[in-house]
């Protein structure tokens, strides 16, 4: 393959296709360890993802992967320089940033398209919340994300804005995940502030969560380092839930 071939985006992408992709559930002693994420396909997903596979070795195979990837591709972690210069890049955040207790919660009492206000994330998170957490939050009205279907007429999924994420930023959450039944872009007047107002606390974004249904419990440890690059806004990542540890179940 002719060295150019590392610019043209259509190339590469080997067309291997799975007779099966693993379980995304599994059960280890005591505990329930749900993955996460999302599962990436570079011949169908919609944000920039290409590969280039190539056998350094000759006669004794020794295959590498030239990866061309966007940021923000499939299951993502979202740091401050996303948002500002001056804020922390992926690896000027400790580990420890990216694990911890996870609280999952769907708000059911809201009509279409409704604002998520401060009011009611008091109701549905105020009794359990602790500093540090990662708090997921979902609604029924989901849509897949990043298809056409986003901010168009069948798109009814609830929103926030400044109001929630001052809400959440003043209980030190360490993280906010979303579910596909929640919207924080549907509108410059609520992206911006949303994300200025958490990520001015250093709180991550976890986004394109998958499997979220698989969960039997609301409260449980949670995971999704992404890779520790200088001046890397965001990143891919492996998010999972690990349910049954008791420090992390209440």
């Amino acid at each position: 393959m002719p060295c150019n071939s590392l610019y043209d985006f259509t190339a590469g992408n080997p067309k291997r296709v799975p007779e099966k992709l693993p379980p995304k559930e599994y059960t280890i002693g005591n505990l329930h360890i749900v993955d996460l994420t999302k599962t990436m396909d570079p011949n169908t997903e919609t944000r920039r993802c290409r590969l280039w596979r190539f056998n350094t070795g000759g006669v004794i195979p020794d295959f590498h992967t030239i990866m061309d990837l966007t940021s923000y591709l499939g299951t993502h972690c979202e740091c401050p320089y996303h948002h500002d210069e001056d804020w922390p890049s992926v690896a000027e955040l400790p580990l420890s940033q990216f694990m911890g207790r996870g609280l999952y919660v769907v708000i059911d009492d809201l009509p279409e398209n409704a604002e998520i206000t401060a009011e009611a994330l008091e109701k549905h998170l105020g009794a359990r919340i602790k500093p540090g957490d990662t708090v997921i939050i979902d609604s029924p009205y989901r849509i897949p994300p990043f298809t056409p279907a986003t901010n168009g007429p069948t798109d009814h999924r609830l929103h926030m804005g400044a109001e929630s994420a001052q809400w959440l930023a003043d209980r030190g959450v360490q993280s906010v995940g979303f579910g596909d039944g929640v919207t924080i872009e549907d509108c410059e007047a609520n992206v911006k502030p949303f994300h200025d107002i958490l990520m001015a606390n250093n709180c991550t974004f976890l986004e394109v969560l998958q499997n979220l249904d698989l969960l039997k419990t609301d409260t449980f440890f949670i995971s999704y380092a992404p890779l520790p690059i200088i001046g890397l806004d965001s990143c891919p990542v492996r998010a999972y839930a690990i349910e049954g540890l008791a420090e992390f179940s209440k």
